[in-house]
């Protein structure tokens, strides 16, 4: 019997795949391609209309969090890249060029759903270079008001834990917390289709200020004073959550590799996720990086592809 171990290596597609969709804010046609990318070029957005101008994934890029997050690089800048960011990161992206022809990656369907279909669809390739994790070593935390995000060292993979707190029947009548121990299935099943959601109330004041142009009962669960208006309902009795949940695992992701801790968070958002992550980054004695040469001690499972299919979402 062979006793050699499997190492966990970076990875990337296996090839390259091209979407189309509506941009939520511009309410325009973007097109979108993932394609893969060497070791150690960690996840790259291209503006293929702006002389392939390129904007790394990197926390202090993230300028603006109105709405979504926005990463900047000089004149370049990409927004509503969450969603996309939270189904690379569930399948353990580490190298990607994300080619869009906009200032936004489309919002498809408001949740992560098409994206994971895509590279699914495209496959994921293992590469030659062992894959580098950031594990927490003392807890960080960051606050505005009530609202508070932090890590905390934890064993046993990424753990995370989300709360919010919304006055709102529609919203409180749900379960406002949720727990995700993330792996590639458990965020495709519990979280991956939970969709971006908006207040008629809000629309006014969102077009006033050229946001959510794009948006509709298509791609958004929509809440007028009382009630939820999309004529399917909810996806997930607590939809809410998951959605804020998969956020987070965009947002936390560019911090720029796989986190291994415990994230908790209660009424974050953008903007907090974003501080936490530079807290981290901030502080040299907060983590450190780490490599494991036997997938068997891997704390985190990613399925390399070709599985999505066969899983059913949590109820």
């Amino acid at each position: 019997m062979s006793n050699q171990k499997t190492p966990v290596y970076q990875r990337t597609l296996a090839m390259p795949i091209t979407a189309t969709g509506i941009g939520l804010h511009s309410g325009k046609e973007v097109t979108l391609t993932l394609t893969p990318a060497p070791v150690g070029t960690g996840i790259v957005f291209v503006r293929t209309d702006l002389a392939n101008a390129k904007i790394p994934m990197t926390a202090t890029l993230v300028q603006d969090t109105m709405m979504s997050s926005n990463l900047v690089a000089g004149d370049a800048r990409v927004g509503t890249v969450e969603h996309l960011l939270s189904a690379v990161s569930a399948f353990g992206l580490d190298n990607l060029y994300v080619q869009v022809d906009a200032p936004e990656i489309p919002i498809m369907d408001g949740s992560a759903s098409v994206f994971l279909s895509l590279i699914d669809k495209a496959g994921v390739m293992e590469q030659s270079d062992l894959k580098k994790f950031i594990k927490i070593k003392q807890t960080v935390v960051v606050c505005d008001g009530d609202k508070w995000a932090r890590f905390d060292p934890y064993d046993g993979g990424f753990l995370m834990k989300f709360e919010i707190d919304f006055d709102h029947p529609a919203i409180q009548a749900t379960n406002q917390t949720t727990t995700l121990d993330f792996n590639t299935e458990n965020f495709i099943r519990e979280v991956g289709q939970a969709r971006t959601f908006g207040f008629l109330k809000d629309l006014e004041y969102l077009c006033q200020h050229n946001l959510a142009l794009g948006g509709s009962l298509d791609n958004a669960v929509v809440l007028d004073d009382t009630s939820v208006m999309n004529a399917g309902g909810l996806r997930y009795p607590n939809e809410f959550v998951r959605h804020k949940m998969l956020d987070a695992v965009g947002d936390l992701y560019v911090i720029g590799h796989a986190i291994l801790g415990q994230f908790s968070a209660y009424k974050s958002g953008h903007a907090l996720n974003n501080a936490l992550i530079r807290a981290v980054l901030a502080d040299p004695n907060s983590h450190k990086i780490v490599t494991f040469y036997d997938k068997e001690t891997c704390p985190i499972a990613y399925n390399l592809c070709k599985f999505s299919e066969n899983i059913t979402l949590v109820s």
